[in-house]
Parts: structure tokens; sequence; C-alpha cells
């Protein structure tokens, strides 16, 4: 069977779950730079609670997006990677962000437009 995203049971939706959510597009964005604690992800990621971050880390070591690695310390440290296959979604997840940061102002706008019949919008591209 072909994979198709808009089909009804096809699994690769739950792939696009997974890398359209808020959380885990900011984890592999942190993780870019290399391996990094849980408290340095959650402190980084402002607004995403400990239960959150550990769903997020999860779901994503599960579908093979990073890597765990536990270090025999005391006490115990660690560390998460993005995958080979976390990295291939580098590019894609940095033109998000970018997009977003680059267009906020235009999504605002539209939306106090949307909210506010008859306010003139002053978005550059709208």
């Amino acid at each position: 069977m072909e994979a198709s995203a808009y089909a009804k049971n096809c699994p690769s939706r739950q792939i696009l779950d997974r890398i359209g959510d808020t959380w885990s597009v900011l984890v592999v964005m942190m993780l870019a730079d290399g391996p990094q604690r849980y408290t340095a992800l959650s402190r980084r990621i402002e607004g995403v609670s400990p239960k959150m971050l550990t769903q997020t880390l999860r779901g994503l070591e599960r579908d093979g997006l990073i890597g765990r690695t536990v270090h025999a310390e005391v006490p115990p440290r660690v560390d998460y990677a993005l995958t080979e296959l976390g990295r291939s979604l580098l590019d894609l997840v940095g033109a998000l962000e970018k997009w977003a940061e680059l267009h906020i102002d235009d999504v605002q706008a539209a939306r106090v437009a949307y909210d506010n019949p008859g306010v003139r919008m002053t978005s550059r591209s709208l």
C-alpha cells in the first residue's frame, strides 16, 4: 500500500501530527546544535510543562527522530540528540521557524481584521 496522508488510515498522518506539533518543532530546532540535557531543553523552551516535554521527547524517540543516551554518572545524566532521521527534518523545520518569525506581523494583522470586521489592515502583505 502506498503512503498517502490524505487516506484516513495512513500512518503518515501520525508523523505529520508529530512533526507539526509545536513542542516537537522546538525540540528538533534546539537539538540542531547538538545533544542537550532535559534541563537545558526545559529552560530554553519557555512555556512547555515538564509533562509535555517528557511526552514530546518520548514520542520523538519512539519515532526514531531523537536518541537518548544515559551516562553512568552520579547523578545520572541523560542527553538527547537528533538521529540521522531527525537531522533530515532540520531544513524543513528551520524553514517553518523562519516563516513564522518573518510573517508574524502579517498573521497578527489578519487576526485583528478577522476579529474586528471593518478595521483597516496595516500589514505590508495584506
